[in-house]
């Protein structure tokens, strides 16, 4: 019900663009949120931005470097990678939630498939 797209193979410093879109639960708005998992380590928070688009917040390792948005009123968000690093390299997942501790993937009851995002040196 959530699908990513936009991922690929960049070089260092390098930008992509992840767009999420959710089908088939349109009976609210969604907070949604972004994660990542490379490979041998655990599954970690990005970004997330509420269902009104306000007060995106992210991850230490990100901030300054990525950007999270949605388009109002639908349920449908970017996250836009900028300076990226081989750090970077990683299977990124889109989520949906309606709680509201968004640094937690516990509390997310929806999940895309993930988009890889792989970042060369």
């Amino acid at each position: 019900q959530l699908a990513e797209s936009g991922g690929g193979l960049v070089q260092d410093g390098g930008s992509l663009r992840l767009t999420c879109v959710m089908s088939g639960r349109t009976d609210r708005i969604w907070n949604m949120g972004w994660f990542r998992q490379a490979p041998g380590r655990d599954r970690e928070f990005v970004a997330a931005i509420n269902w009104s688009g306000q007060a995106p917040f992210y991850s230490d390792s990100v901030k300054g470097r990525f950007t999270v948005s949605r388009t109002p009123n639908e349920n449908t968000a970017f996250l836009q990678l900028d300076n990226l690093k081989p750090a970077d390299t990683a299977l990124y997942y889109c989520a949906a939630t309606a709680k509201y501790r968004l640094r937690v993937q516990e509390e997310y009851t929806i999940w895309g498939q993930g988009t890889q995002v792989t970042v060369s040196s």
